[in-house]
């Protein structure tokens, strides 16, 4: 059914966009109800606009706060057209229906990016237009709600083509719209409180998020996919793409994955490349290029067709070392101007710069058919309360700095995890097999394919406990020299007397890092 419009309210806080449509609405005879800045700034361009205050004959109070609740709006949005009791009831008031309901709400989520102020935020929490948004999306056979000023347009259209009405589905999908809008609002200031009051787990968690863009398909060609947004700051993924193709689904996983392990290195210089979700190589040194070479090294064949992370500027030099080889996608803290010349020298190189990247979510999330698991982020590398020395040989101080290195790639490599080090870069990585001898035995047939010299006297480091002795026999017979382990095996007794035996040091961490 299509609907004609005779009367519309508008109460937009940003205005952008609104002539041509105030235009439509007076070559189709809409008369047009508005308050505030919107009735002055209508008023303005020209337009005949009756004030709220005039048209409810009740005057807006509490600084604002109460002026669209009140009988006659709601009841002109919300009665039933063909209702005989609702038509009569609207005679009997006086009041006349509103067919046409255009608003944004208080720019909430802006305040907050722009201010900690408490009083600024909660002030800017609006009510009236969400509640008016609800009554005209329920009421949607006989009401347009437009909340998006990129649906001035198809309205317009639909004016054009319809002369003055809007169809039923025109209005439903506004609607569902509408109710997208203001669960994404509540969302968001429900999570403003949780975290302003330091609630991790509410009773209920409702996640918001803004569709930044649809991808080309999500892991597979067959698979749709799109990218959101989970921010306050909903227009941006928080770095700049520079140059090559667009980013897809794999890519944007690997991404995340490498700034979460670029993060956890806590600002010293390094390199961090990504395949397939899992680390093929870490590198933390004070030259750039070193970095750079050393994990790349670690497993150039993994490494091929990756995503490299750096937690610093790429300079001419650096620039032709990347180009050497293929990689997908290049992030840093800034490129200077020869480097980027180089880099662009090939066209589907994705070109990223981090430098005003910052992790925020403290929680990580996965999803299944009818629920989701929520959990804090895995942040803690060693307890040094918890971090005990078993076996008779101690290390010394750089091989504690180097155990927790290893073990700290350990937290973002998929379990079984088991990553092998030497002077502050791995050199051989197993990652995700149901067997924790299997990834020792892949971690040492990657060091000693590409690593060979460097895996004597190296640190291996396993993300859980040993639950036999057979794989620390595996990597001592490697060259293994020091193994960093959380225990609580009931056979760490048989792992000890190992590394006893071989004379090799091992240390206990009490702590987990699976990462699933």
């Amino acid at each position: 059914m299509n609907l004609k419009i005779k009367n519309a309210l508008i109460s937009v806080s940003d205005k952008e966009n609104i002539i041509p449509l105030l235009k439509t609405l007076k070559k189709y005879n809409i008369k047009i109800i508005s308050s505030g800045g919107t009735f002055r700034y209508i008023r303005n361009l020209g337009y005949a606009c009756t004030e709220l205050s005039r048209y409810t004959g009740f005057k807006e109070m509490l600084d604002g706060r109460v002026k669209t609740l009140h009988p006659k709006i709601h009841a002109g949005i919300l009665h039933d057209r063909k209702n005989k009791t609702h038509k009569n009831e609207m005679t009997k008031q006086g009041f006349p229906p509103i067919d046409l309901i255009i608003v944004n709400f208080y720019p909430f989520q802006k305040v907050v990016n722009e201010t900690k102020h408490s009083k600024n935020i909660v002030e800017n929490i609006d009510i009236g237009g969400p509640t008016m948004v609800r009554a005209a999306a329920k009421n949607f056979k006989n009401v347009a709600i437009i909340t998006n000023k990129n649906d001035y347009i198809p309205l317009i259209k639909q004016l054009k083509k319809n002369k003055g009405k809007t169809s039923l589905n025109f209005r439903e999908t506004m609607s569902a719209k509408a109710f997208g809008l203001t669960a994404y609002y509540d969302a968001m200031i429900a999570n403003w409180f949780n975290d302003k009051l330091g609630i991790q787990f509410p009773e209920r968690k409702t996640i918001f998020g803004r569709k930044l863009k649809r991808l080309r398909y999500g892991e597979n060609p067959h698979q749709e996919s799109s990218i959101y947004v989970n921010d306050y700051n909903d227009r941006h993924l928080g770095f700049d793409q520079l140059h090559g193709k667009e980013l897809s689904f794999n890519n944007l996983n690997d991404i995340y994955s490498s700034l979460e392990t670029l993060d956890s290195l806590n600002g010293k210089a390094g390199t961090v490349i990504v395949k397939h979700a899992n680390p093929c190589g870490v590198s933390q040194n004070k030259q750039p290029i070193v970095s750079f070479k050393n994990a790349f090294a670690c497993d150039p064949v993994s490494a091929f067709g990756g995503v490299i992370a750096c937690n610093y500027k790429i300079n001419k030099k650096l620039a032709f070392e990347i180009n050497k080889n293929f990689i997908e996608v290049i992030m840093a803290k800034g490129y200077d101007a020869a480097s980027l010349r180089i880099l662009k020298k090939k066209k589907n190189l994705r070109i990223i710069d981090i430098s005003k990247y910052k992790l925020k979510n403290k929680n990580s999330i996965k999803s299944f058919d009818r629920s989701f698991l929520i959990q804090s982020k895995d942040n803690v590398v060693l307890d040094k309360k918890k971090l005990k020395c078993v076996t008779k040989l101690k290390p010394n101080k750089n091989e504690l700095a180097e155990i927790k290195f290893a073990f700290n790639i350990c937290k973002h490599v998929k379990s079984n995890a088991i990553v092998i080090s030497n002077n502050f870069s791995t050199i051989g990585i197993g990652a995700g097999q149901p067997s924790r001898l299997d990834s020792c035995k892949i971690a040492i047939q990657k060091a000693k394919l590409f690593q060979t010299k460097k895996i004597r006297n190296s640190v291996a480091a396993s993300d859980a406990f040993f639950p036999f002795a057979d794989a620390v026999r595996t990597l001592i017979k490697s060259g293994v020299k020091v193994i960093v382990q959380p225990g609580g095996s009931i056979r760490d007794q048989e792992v000890i007397k190992e590394a006893n035996k071989a004379k090799i040091k091992m240390l206990f961490t009490g702590i987990r890092h699976f990462n699933h």
